[in-house]
C-alpha cells in the first residue's frame, strides 16, 4: 500500500485528478479519525482535513520519499494542523487585558525551532518504521488518540499486560533509535 500511495502522490504532483481522488479515498478516513480524535469537534476536523488536501494538491511535489512514508508525512501534516487549530482555539478563548498583550509572545516558532522540529519529526518517522506492527499501532493510538492502556487493550483485543509490554518495548526501541 505504501508504494501505491507514493505512486498516487507522484501522479498528484503532476496534476492527475483521478490519482488525487484515489489518494483521498485511501487516506482520508484515517486522517479524519486522527483529526477528530485530536480536535473533538467534527467541524474543526472537517476543516483541517479540507485544508490539508487543498494544500496537498498544490504542494504534492514537496514530498520526499527518503524522509518517510506518505502515510507518515500526511499524518504529521494533519497532526501539526490540528495542534495549530487547538492553539488558535485556546488563544481566541483567552481574555487578555492590556498588560497581558504587551507580554504576549508570538505563537509562531522561529525558523530554527521549525528546522529542529522538522528534523525530529523525520527521525521519529524513520524510527517508527523499525517497530513491529503492534508496537507502532499501540504507540500511534496512545499518542494521536490519547488512549489509555485499558482502552488500547479493548481496541486491540489483547490482554492489558501484553498491550503495556508493546507500549513499553516500543518506547524503548524509539528511545534507542532517537539517540544521537
Amino acid at each position: 500500500m505504501a508504494e501505491d500511495l507514493t505512486f498516487l502522490l507522484s501522479r498528484v504532483s503532476l496534476g492527475d485528478r483521478k490519482a488525487f481522488a484515489a489518494l483521498y479515498r485511501e487516506t482520508s478516513p484515517r486522517l479524519y479519525g486522527l483529526a477528530l480524535g485530536m480536535l473533538r469537534r467534527r467541524d474543526d476536523a472537517e476543516e483541517v482535513i479540507q485544508d490539508v488536501y487543498v494544500s496537498l494538491w498544490h504542494s504534492a511535489r514537496t514530498y520526499d520519499a527518503g524522509r518517510g512514508s506518505v502515510n507518515t508525512w500526511l499524518t504529521t501534516v494533519v497532526r501539526n494542523r490540528c495542534i495549530d487549530r487547538l492553539r488558535r482555539r485556546d488563544l481566541l478563548t483567552t481574555q487578555l487585558d492590556d498588560n497581558d498583550w504587551e507580554n504576549l509572545e508570538s505563537p509562531r516558532s522561529s525558523p530554527l525551532q521549525d528546522a529542529i522540529r522538522h528534523a525530529d519529526t523525520q527521525a521519529l518517522a524513520r524510527c517508527l518504521e523499525h517497530l513491529d506492527d503492534r508496537q507502532r499501532e499501540s504507540l500511534q493510538l496512545a499518542y494521536f488518540q490519547g488512549l489509555s492502556h485499558s482502552e488500547l487493550a479493548v481496541r486491540l483485543t489483547a490482554p492489558l499486560g501484553t498491550v503495556k509490554a508493546w507500549v513499553r518495548r516500543g518506547l524503548e526501541r524509539l528511545s534507542q533509535c532517537m539517540q544521537p
